[in-house]
């Protein structure tokens, strides 16, 4: 899921912030930008599986367009100097994987399995299909 994230700009001495606005209590930091990525997803993925475990639903992201007006409008926020979105894979948090028996249609699941192979980020068929199924169930795209 594409979450939106806002970054308050670190500079020699001090590290970049990182909120999560639709994930309440979630933020990071980082001494580069790249750190602060990847400790962001880390602390998303970490904080979702925290509600999951808890019995929890599943925060789903905002639009950019509505966290750029909150920012715009919350003199608390105005300090974030840009909004962005983290790619989070959460379909690992979403229970344990049960093995089903589906009827796909031959082609598509050539062409499945073609896709899976040019992209690394889906470890093999079934995870393409879990986290295809993840977005449009929750409502929300990923990139």
């Amino acid at each position: 899921m594409l979450y939106p994230i806002g970054i308050e700009m670190g500079d020699e001495t001090h590290a970049y912030g990182v909120i999560v606005p639709d994930v309440p209590g979630c933020f990071s930091a980082g001494d580069t930008l790249e750190e602060a990525f990847e400790n962001v997803r880390e602390a998303i993925e970490f904080h979702i599986q925290g509600l999951v475990e808890d019995g929890e639903e599943v925060p789903l992201p905002t639009s950019l367009e509505e966290h750029r007006k909150r920012f715009a409008e919350d003199p608390d926020l105005q300090y974030f100097t840009f909004l962005t979105v983290v790619n989070v894979d959460i379909t690992h948090l979403l229970g344990k994987a049960e093995k089903i028996n589906i009827t796909v249609p031959r082609h598509l699941l050539h062409k499945i399995d073609q896709f899976v192979a040019v992209h690394p980020e889906y470890k093999n068929r079934s995870s393409f299909l879990s986290r295809i199924a993840a977005d449009k169930v929750f409502g929300v795209a990923t990139a």
